[in-house]
């Protein structure tokens, strides 16, 4: 993928986040990226849409660099610079660029809700890929002190995370999703990746 000077005039920005490519085939090519946590399920020939959900400071970002970079692109709109505009409709084209070249590509935002992950579930579906969610369960005394701890544009403001806590959903099979996993801390600075119980779906 090359870089382009979109509406914003920023030059490189589409090739800055999906800077992980090479390393995700060659890990995928080698059978290098297995994880001891990981719980994907099985889609050998198919890329991974893997669409995180769940609160600011939940986890998300370290979870995708301890877990995931391996072998998938990284899009997300906290990525672009502060001002862009269009940021739905450049980060739908990251993603949709990537699948289409028959990679693997993580969305790193909050997704709360069917009205940010349904567009990406029809766009993962469209192109074949394996559509997962990974639903992060909130737990807002810790994002909080987590962002408390952040600094730049890193932090945000509290009742941003208070504002997500109240659209936030857990996704379900009924969504679309080829597969849900929910991921926690496993208190040892790593986390724990498992289907969530038979109730939450």
């Amino acid at each position: 993928m090359t870089g382009s000077v979109d509406g914003d005039g920023e030059e490189g920005e589409e090739t800055e986040n999906v800077r992980n490519t090479e390393n995700t085939r060659n890990a995928e090519n080698t059978g290098d990226n297995e994880n001891p946590g990981d719980a994907r399920p099985g889609g050998a020939g198919r890329p991974e849409l893997a669409v995180l959900v769940g609160l600011q400071a939940s986890g998300k970002s370290t979870f995708y660099g301890q877990v995931l970079a391996g072998r998938c692109a990284l899009v997300g709109k906290d990525r672009f610079p502060r001002g862009a505009r269009n940021k739905q409709a450049r980060q739908m084209r990251l993603v949709e660029e990537a699948l289409a070249a028959g990679r693997s590509v993580v969305v790193d935002n909050t997704n709360p809700s069917p009205e940010e992950w349904g567009p990406l579930v029809a766009a993962g579906h469209l192109y074949g890929a394996v559509v997962v969610a990974y639903w992060f369960p909130p737990d807002l005394a810790g994002s909080l002190r987590r962002n408390a701890a952040r600094t730049g544009r890193d932090r945000v403001p509290d009742v941003g995370v208070h504002a997500t806590l109240r659209r936030l959903r857990r996704p379900t099979r009924e969504d679309g999703f080829d597969a849900v996993l929910d991921v926690r801390f496993d208190g040892r600075g790593g986390f724990e990746v498992r289907p969530p119980p038979a109730a939450a779906g």
